[in-house]
């Protein structure tokens, strides 16, 4: 009897270990821009590569100057080919500091937001 209560126990904490990792949050991988980089050539979009798979319809990015006015043209879309890949367009960058608001929903359903600077040199 305390073998299978074991085995039980056993079984079950294998389970609840697989279980973290399978319901893991989205957070992000690496940028273009890079965080906290400087560029000298404006970027035409910005990206984040995140850890999980998005939805796209509950997933954006915001790329605000730095008197807070919005630089994206249109809403961030997924990669087609990777659903890991969140961009969006923005317009013509000047020289300046740029903050990147992110706010994502994974394909397991968890929230993850943060934000990361870049500037563009002049």
């Amino acid at each position: 009897m305390k073998t299978s209560v074991r085995s039980l126990l056993v079984a079950s904490a294998v389970l609840c270990a697989g279980a973290s990792t399978a319901f893991a949050h989205a957070f992000p991988d690496h940028a273009s821009p890079a965080v906290g980089s400087t560029v000298h050539q404006p970027p035409a979009e910005v990206k984040i590569w995140f850890t999980e798979a998005l939805e796209a319809a509950f997933s954006t990015i915001s790329v605000l100057d730095a008197e807070g006015h919005h630089m994206e043209k249109g809403k961030a879309k997924l990669d087609p080919g990777d659903q890991k890949l969140l961009e969006v367009d923005v317009g013509t960058l000047a020289p300046g500091r740029y903050k990147v608001d992110w706010r994502v929903v994974s394909v397991d359903t968890h929230k993850t937001q943060g934000s990361f600077t870049f500037t563009v040199a002049p």
